[in-house]
């Protein structure tokens, strides 16, 4: 510690190019934080899908619907224990940017299959009172000004007309990446006014006694309506979700391509710095070495110049993707999961560190073989 005076004085020796590079590594964590972030709202279904969940659609596309009627048929497979049904409503509120989920449930069901949406159980009995209720994630409540009692009309695009609801409920996640931004209100209030599809519903989903035996569970679902007028097809949760993420693409290898071309540049503007930086001090390091420091002490103290410089700036990169992901989703309802994780500002640190280290080996390595004669024989 009793070093760090003079590394810092050896940086800001040349200010401008010093607040270069920590600008550059800034930049570069704040890109590499903002694709963690929206990394992990891609993969938000990935990460909060249970295990013990499958969903049934229709085998001809998730958007053709499927009989009320297979709820009792799928409650009597063994190994299923409980069924829920939800359906897609795809109205519009106000305008059609204020886009979000909204869906009609089966609330005697649905709470008990997704345990991790929390509703105070006053709010659940006034839903359950009033057919035209909906009970809003606490995002979306937030997002919209809404409170207990509001009236919320939305604009049918799939069911046409006026629509018309109460907030009779708020609920929230138990975990931080549960999505609070879904609009739930009862298919009976759906079933009694849609003017066709009557009978039918979009999905279901149902939770399994065993893990372990989703497989032989998922072919005896199909298998039982296969060549039937509503043919299904089955996949977990977790595989469900999957499918959209690849709708979008590659995420994965997107996010490692930009982030490799930016930090290896990174590695050669820092490189360039600290090499320049060496050239320029060849005098005072052979100054160094005849009072009797060490070479390992000059390939340290290079060594710990980059790091540091890479540290400053990432923290700063860091520093500000998460004030930026704290104002919540700045798409309005796309990215509901808009938050940098503790692991992400932790491995931007050791990657900054690493890119830092690497970058400063070649000038430190130079100018801890420097030799003395031959140093003060360049000025």
């Amino acid at each position: 510690m009793k070093y760090v005076p003079l590394i810092i004085a050896n940086l800001f020796r040349k200010k401008l190019r010093t607040t270069l590079t920590i600008g550059s590594f800034a930049v570069a964590l704040f890109l590499f934080g903002l694709l963690v972030v929206v990394r992990g709202a891609f993969n938000q279904g990935l990460d909060v899908a249970g295990a013990d969940r499958l969903v049934i659609v229709n085998k001809t596309s998730i958007i053709q619907p499927l009989p009320a009627s297979y709820a009792d048929r799928l409650a009597q497979i063994p190994g299923i224990k409980d069924v829920t049904h939800q359906s897609w409503f795809g109205g519009v509120y106000q305008d059609e940017k204020n886009f979000f989920a909204q869906m009609a449930i089966d609330d005697a069901t649905f709470w008990k299959m997704y345990p991790e949406f929390s509703l105070d159980p006053e709010q659940h009995k006034a839903f359950q009172a009033d057919r035209q209720g909906v009970v809003v994630g606490q995002g979306i409540a937030k997002r919209f000004g809404w409170k207990i009692g509001d009236r919320v009309p939305i604009k049918g695009t799939i069911f046409p007309g006026t629509w018309e609801f109460n907030v009779r409920g708020i609920y929230h996640g138990t975990r931080p990446q549960d999505d609070e931004t879904q609009f739930l209100f009862r298919s009976d209030y759906l079933e009694e006014r849609r003017q066709f599809g009557k009978g039918t519903v979009g999905w279901y989903v149902v939770r399994i006694d065993n893990p372990d035996s989703a497989a032989q569970i998922v072919k005896t679902i199909d298998g039982m309506f296969a060549n039937s007028p509503w043919e299904t097809k089955t996949d977990t949760e977790k595989s469900f979700a999957a499918g959209f993420v690849k709708q979008m693409g590659n995420i994965q290898f997107l996010i490692m391509s930009i982030g490799g071309v930016v930090f290896f540049t990174l590695l050669l503007v820092t490189g360039n710095t600290m090499a320049i930086a060496v050239r320029e001090r060849v005098r005072e390091l052979a100054v160094l070495k005849a009072v009797g420091f060490s070479d390992t002490f000059v390939l340290v103290l290079v060594l710990f110049e980059s790091i540091f410089v890479a540290i400053i700036g990432a923290g700063f990169g860091l520093a500000m993707i998460k004030l930026f992901t704290l104002n919540g989703d700045p798409t309005h309802g796309m990215l509901p999961y808009f938050r940098l994780p503790a692991w992400g500002i932790v491995f931007g640190l050791i990657l900054a560190s690493v890119v830092g280290l690497a970058a400063g080996i070649l000038p430190a390595l130079s100018a801890s073989r420097l030799r003395v004669v031959d140093a003060l024989r360049r000025i």
